[in-house]
């Protein structure tokens, strides 16, 4: 088994692309928040927001799809260790989600608050 540790950068990089390919592939929830990303980055296209918001949007994006990365990690390594269910490995992998959920509304308020300075600036 080959660990990261230690590697040259572009091996580091070849297993950190493994690993994303492998949470898109397995995860619905992360492709829908790809997709969500993907959506932002269209939107802003579009709309053409001053660089604050483009800086916002992609921050806030970059959190998401973060959160549900970890999220991936730890329930894969939590299922690997502990396979059936118990009590503080479901308190684990709900605090996982809770971050993906916490991350999302954070999201969405810096998509509310665009739309919001968009409407101000140009109605």
């Amino acid at each position: 088994m080959t660990t990261s540790k230690n590697q040259p950068f572009s091996a580091r990089i070849k297993f950190a692309l493994n690993g994303l390919a492998h949470a898109i592939a397995s995860e619905s929830s992360l492709r829908f928040q790809v997709a969500a990303g993907g959506a932002a980055l269209l939107a802003l296209a579009v709309l053409h927001p001053e660089p604050l918001w483009w800086a916002l949007v992609l921050l806030a994006c970059g959190a998401v799809i973060g959160a549900e990365l970890f999220n991936t990690a730890i329930e894969q390594l939590a299922d690997h260790l502990h396979p059936e269910t118990h009590a503080s490995i479901r308190i684990v992998k709900d605090c996982a989600a809770a971050a993906v959920l916490v991350s999302s509304l954070a999201a969405i308020a810096v998509a509310v608050s665009l739309g919001v300075h968009l409407y101000l600036a140009r109605g």
